[in-house]
């Protein structure tokens, strides 16, 4: 078990009492890639604190993605952030690092995070959405939003360019497979591959299930 010490242990307390968020990006979801980022830390040799501490926080104004503002959950998490963090005393410098990293992880936003906290924030939150966890937190997702499952013509996307916005399994498509190769740390690549395998192996399944 973790030693929650640095102040973690309360910052974990603080965000389980006023987490919100959709059922993809509930607190279960923030102590998944808590666990992710300290295992990715301790591979990398990261400032724990700090990770643990993005990690926490990186969705605590996250909105649900069928709300106009979720594009700006990052940005709107990391202000969020600053005044927490100040509440339990980290210093300018920490809320610096742990703001900058919570702006910059998310996947629309197109961004590589220029520090190792970014980084490894960003490989543990990517991971989350990989394998067998990906996979439910997709079709989630797409139910809450009312998506059809997939596109009977052409589910796998072969003769379309993907639209996850009309159909579920599309996400697939535009977003979770690319994720494998966008990791930036030794320790995320490795892990994503055996999570992306799950990806495959599930497709593959479902498509002996649902093609004649």
């Amino acid at each position: 078990m973790y030693d929650e010490d640095g102040g973690i242990g309360a910052l974990k307390r603080h965000v389980q009492g006023i987490m919100r968020g959709d059922t993809a990006h509930d607190f279960a979801h923030v102590m998944r890639v808590f666990g992710n980022a300290k295992a990715l830390c301790r591979a990398e040799g990261a400032n724990e604190r700090l990770v643990l501490a993005s990690a926490l926080l990186h969705d605590i104004a996250s909105y649900p993605k069928s709300d106009p503002r979720s594009a700006r959950s990052a940005e709107r998490s990391a202000i969020e952030a600053k005044a927490i963090l100040e509440r339990h005393g980290f210093g300018g410098d920490e809320i610096e690092a742990v703001c900058g990293a919570i702006r910059d992880h998310s996947f629309s936003s197109g961004r590589v995070p220029g520090t190792a906290v970014g980084r490894i924030l960003q490989d543990a939150d990517r991971l989350d959405a990989l394998g067998a966890i990906g996979i439910a937190r997709v079709f989630a997702t797409g139910g809450a939003m009312g998506r059809p499952l997939y596109d009977p013509e052409d589910p796998f996307c072969e003769k379309r360019e993907p639209d996850d916005a009309a159909w579920t399994l599309d996400h697939f498509y535009r977003k979770l497979l690319r994720l494998e190769c966008m990791m930036n740390t030794d320790a995320a690549k490795v892990e994503a591959g055996r999570r992306a395998a799950v990806l495959k192996e599930y497709l593959e399944q479902l498509g002996r299930e649902i093609q004649p």
